[in-house]
């Protein structure tokens, strides 16, 4: 075990948003021995969707954070599939099966509600190490002291906490509380999620796609066309995510519980292979996921006042890591406030964490930025040079299997806590 600093306090924190990443970030804060609050704009804290990617470089973190990962009834991934776009016969494909044999850990797949219950389950029960995380809904924040921790909220009730936490999404508020500046734009590309079950899809006579374990892909080559498919829940359910030119269908406003026709859903496909169209025909639960491409913001930290998650690296769906990228986010903000590292001053630990944390998720925001247009961006594809039509512009900043998945963030966090000792000064990137 490693020393405890003899400056180590623990921390009346505040998380803003109950999502997967507020939840992360809790279950990290609270096994650090720090006392935990999520504070919940709406009437209650869930996750809406379907399927949600957890490689290695996630999964490594809910196992030592003890997470009881059966109670997310994964489906385990062993293969990418990438088909014909309108034959539906494979173009390419990823074999798997020896993943957790060289990373450590399984690559799941998770519906996004499972997800959410088995991580809200880890921080609010009574076992674990650590106390009990707290969960108050209806807590719309409105402001922030940066200096003090006062938060105020909608209803005009204050709270104070020596750390704040923005977990609150693509529309964060506490961003703005620390002077971000968004600059994003719409994607050319808009999004539907559907949900097939394949219990129907089966009855029809349609192929059963939960037995090849596999994320695959109708498209994706030098086209906004592209359709993704994963199953969650056992194999029970599987989540389509379709691509195409937002000229089609420009759902850049629309909030993602606003259901969409299942016709919108098949007109921008007529040249799609049959049976996965047929799938598509079957979908339930059609509804928008805004696109919007954000680029990296120019800081993640004030005063005692930081974000993670998409509140700080909002990025495409195109490398499926962006859940990863929050999980990694709540794990170094609990390595940055460990018993091992943390001195008592909070902004310093802040600014530590930004320094640890921008610039790999930035790499990864910018990798799922090329990769919507391009399967050899892609992490898994990414490593496949079978077919050099599909040219990759820049090879070094292409997202590996080892690049993802061999990252020792400990190591990492412990460097540039030294550094900054042997500096013997401020840190640097102070905002």
């Amino acid at each position: 075990m490693p020393e405890i600093h003899p400056n180590f306090r623990s921390l009346d924190v505040a998380i803003i948003g109950g999502g997967i990443g507020g939840l992360c970030a809790s279950i990290a804060m609270r096994r650090q021995g720090h006392r935990v609050t999520i504070y919940e704009r709406a009437d209650f804290a869930g996750e809406v969707g379907a399927s949600i990617s957890c490689a290695a470089n996630g999964t490594q973190w809910l196992h030592e954070w003890d997470v009881d990962i059966e109670k997310g009834d994964g489906v385990i991934l062993l293969q990418l599939i990438n088909r014909d776009w309108e034959s539906g016969d494979p173009v390419s494909v990823v074999d798997l099966h020896d993943y957790k044999e060289r990373w450590g850990n399984y690559y799941y797949m998770f519906h996004r509600q499972y997800m959410h219950r088995m991580l809200m389950d880890c921080a609010t029960e009574g076992k674990g190490e650590g106390t009990p995380v707290v969960l108050k809904v209806n807590h719309k924040c409105t402001s922030i002291d940066t200096s003090s921790g006062t938060i105020t909220f909608e209803d005009g009730v204050t709270a104070h906490h020596d750390l704040v936490i923005g977990c609150d999404g693509i529309g964060s508020a506490v961003r703005k509380v620390i002077g971000i500046n968004v600059e994003k734009r719409p994607s050319d590309s808009s999004c539907l999620h559907a949900n097939v079950t394949t219990e129907e899809a089966v009855k029809l006579g349609l192929p059963d796609y939960s037995k090849d374990n596999a994320i695959e892909y109708w498209g994706g080559h030098n086209s906004v066309n592209k359709i993704v498919l994963s199953p969650c829940n056992g194999g029970s359910l599987l989540s389509y995510y379709c691509f195409f030119p937002r000229t089609k269908g420009d759902y850049a406003n629309q909030n993602w519980d606003a259901n969409a026709p299942v016709e919108d859903l098949l007109a921008p496909y007529p040249d799609l292979d049959k049976q996965v169209f047929n799938h598509l025909a079957i979908g339930k639960e059609i509804r928008p996921w805004r696109l919007w491409v954000h680029e990296p913001y120019s800081h993640w930290q004030k005063g005692v006042v930081g974000i993670m998650g998409d509140a700080a690296h909002p990025m495409m769906p195109d490398q499926s890591q962006g859940a990863c990228m929050a999980i990694e986010d709540a794990a170094a903000i609990g390595l940055c406030f460990s018993r091992e590292h943390f001195d008592g001053d909070v902004n310093k630990a802040l600014r530590v964490y930004e320094e640890v944390r921008k610039p790999r998720a930035s790499k990864v925001q910018a990798a799922a930025a090329r990769a919507r247009e391009n399967i050899h961006e892609r992490i898994g594809f990414s490593d496949n040079t079978d077919n050099s039509r599909y040219s990759v512009k820049d090879e070094k900043e292409k997202l590996t299997i080892e690049y993802m998945n061999s990252y020792d963030m400990h190591k990492h966090v412990a460097e540039v806590y030294q550094q900054h000792r042997e500096q013997g000064t401020g840190m640097n990137g102070a905002v």
